[in-house]
């Protein structure tokens, strides 16, 4: 009923009601003529002999098995979807735990870092916080699975012969052996050597010399040498 505009009874044409009704056919009746039965219902026709085939009876529908074919009909509609998915299946799916990730360390007697070819061996210089230069040599080395690479070392300790502008190998010595790594970003190379140079030469682990002096190698003092120039006869051998 609109709001503003007083309701008229079909029947005693009353406009004031404590309640207002409406019967099968939609009209107003006040709550006095609804209760007395004045509005009579139109009887509707009865159903022929072929609608009810001979059957004297007329069978009543029950709602709830519309309600229920309408629910079957719903969920067939449901299930008859197209497979295409929008974007919007991917959010509504359940979340998966990633896997915790496992730290797996590669060992390696090299490593390629920063355009330097690292081995098992090299010397390396670290600063501190106060820019004092220490220098150790390479132990071994390793790489995460986030490709970090990192190297374990052993201090060099500097005696009372080692200058203070260079790094003289001769004159350095073994020093503390560490175990956890530390990573190659902190290291800055200095000079290829064996891993066995910095061992006691008196020990029962005699240290592997070449036969003659050479250069490149760590065990001939860093520094320009004086070496002669061959002949033509050594270079050509003799005719």
């Amino acid at each position: 009923m609109p709001f503003g505009i007083k309701p008229m009874c079909a029947t005693c044409k009353t406009t004031v009601s404590s309640m207002w009704r409406k019967n099968e056919k939609g009209d107003v009746l006040c709550n006095s003529c609804a209760l007395r039965g004045h509005a009579v219902p139109t009887e509707p026709e009865p159903p022929s002999a072929k609608e009810t085939n001979g059957c004297p009876f007329t069978l009543r529908k029950s709602t709830r098995a519309k309600s229920s074919k309408l629910r079957q009909q719903q969920q067939q509609a449901k299930t008859a979807a197209p497979k295409g998915k929008g974007r919007r299946a991917i959010f509504k799916r359940t979340p998966l735990r990633a896997p915790t990730a496992v730290a797996t360390c590669v060992t390696s007697d090299y490593v390629f870092f920063r355009g330097t070819y690292y081995q098992v061996g090299d010397i390396v210089a670290l600063m501190d916080e106060n820019d004092n230069t220490y220098y150790a040599q390479i132990r071994g080395l390793l790489q995460d699975q986030y490709c970090e690479k990192s190297a374990v070392i052993t201090w060099l300790l500097p005696t009372s012969e080692s200058p203070m502008e260079h790094f003289d190998p001769s004159t350095y010595i073994l020093g503390p052996e560490e175990d956890i790594p530390r990573k190659l970003e902190y290291m800055e190379f200095v000079c290829h050597a064996p891993s066995e140079y910095f061992k006691a030469r008196k020990s029962q682990y005699p240290v592997q010399k070449p036969p003659g002096p050479e250069c490149g190698f760590i065990w001939t003092r860093i520094g320009p040498q004086i070496r002669p120039v061959p002949t033509q006869e050594e270079v050509f051998g003799t005719v």
